[in-house]
């Protein structure tokens, strides 16, 4: 048998999903096999496990009970017990449907909604179970299978959000929860995409944070999927004073320049100006950045004449334009020589 899926003889799903939508490692999946009892009943024939609806109902009853401070062994006492209708619990394949409470997060870039929720049902009770070596796996997971724009948009920002709606209606518990998973989400950016080669990068993104802007992690997710599809980036962080960031761009001469503010009170148009008035190069050839303003905070602060995409794909096609008319102009960037100190250059005006 095939075992295509939960409808056929011999189908459902294997050990490895089954830890996926839980949000655990399948070592551990068959750890609780192995201890209480908890795998796949009857056996299907074959070399490897299949779990049935009720299988998987049990699994999952166990796991949130783990989640309350059970020992293992008792919630899986209840567990055997006090199992979920199947109806209620039926794990799904792609391209199955879930009923009326289900939240379609897979519309927007096409994956199907009942994967989409059980994965994002599985890295939330993984982060709240503040596990990193479940984390770690379904990331590396989920940005491997469904690449990394789509991992971000239907399943990582999803979650984040689940995690930020706890936070905000427990008497702000579990603060603990969002930095862990936003770590791993950082790590697991940054091993998704290879190592910059070497040499000097032709036209380049400058990505930064404005003065007073600590959230960075949509700004990682921007920079990780630039350099995912070949593209040059200068990557610096949270809180980047107006001194440095105008060096910054003095000295690289990027052909586009992201600048990220989650709010409204970091975001500053009279910067934004600034850098996009910057110039650079021989005299007779000089070059000005292209100037994304990027991030909630920018939203009714609309400065003339530079973009503000409403999205991580938007930023990208902004992006990949502009770097790609600079390499078509034969734009190279040329590091200006130290200016005099109040020079113009210098200063960015």
């Amino acid at each position: 048998m095939t075992g295509d899926g939960p409808g056929r003889q011999g189908g459902g799903l294997t050990t490895g999903e089954v830890a996926r939508r839980l949000g655990v490692a399948p070592t551990t999946v068959r750890s609780w096999v192995r201890r209480y009892g908890l795998g796949p009943v009857p056996h299907t024939g074959g070399k490897h496990r299949r779990w049935t609806s009720e299988d998987f109902a049990r699994l999952e009853r166990m796991c949130a009970l783990t989640t309350t401070g059970l020992p293992p062994s008792e919630a899986a006492r209840l567990a055997r017990e006090q199992a979920a209708p199947v109806a209620e619990r039926t794990p799904q394949r792609s391209g199955a449907t879930q009923g009326s409470g289900a939240t379609h997060l897979g519309a927007r870039a096409g994956l199907p909604s009942g994967d989409v929720r059980q994965e994002c049902r599985g890295l939330a009770r993984a982060a709240f179970r503040l596990d990193p070596c479940a984390l770690d796996e379904l990331l590396t997971s989920v940005i491997t299978d469904h690449g990394l724009v789509a991992a971000w948009t239907e399943v990582i920002m999803p979650t984040l959000q689940v995690v930020g709606r706890k936070w905000a209606t427990t008497g702000e518990k579990y603060e603990e929860v969002e930095h862990l998973l936003s770590w791993h989400v950082v790590g697991a950016l940054r091993r998704s995409v290879p190592p910059a080669p070497a040499g000097r990068p032709a036209a380049t993104t400058l990505l930064a944070c404005v003065p007073g802007e600590n959230h960075t992690l949509p700004l990682e997710v921007l920079a990780a999927a630039l350099a995912e599809r070949g593209m040059p980036i200068r990557m610096f962080g949270a809180d980047l004073p107006v001194e440095a960031l105008v060096e910054a761009v003095h000295r690289t001469g990027p052909a586009a320049v992201g600048l990220w503010a989650q709010s409204r009170a970091t975001a500053s148009g009279p910067l934004a100006r600034r850098v996009a008035a910057m110039e650079w190069g021989v005299r007779g050839a000089r070059r000005r950045p292209v100037v994304l303003t990027l991030g909630p905070g920018w939203a009714g602060k609309a400065e003339p004449g530079l973009q503000c995409p409403s999205g991580l794909a938007e930023a990208l096609t902004a992006l990949r334009s502009a770097v790609g008319a600079a390499g078509r102009a034969g734009d190279r960037p040329v590091r200006a020589e130290a200016a005099p100190e109040g020079s113009g250059a210098a200063s960015g005006a």
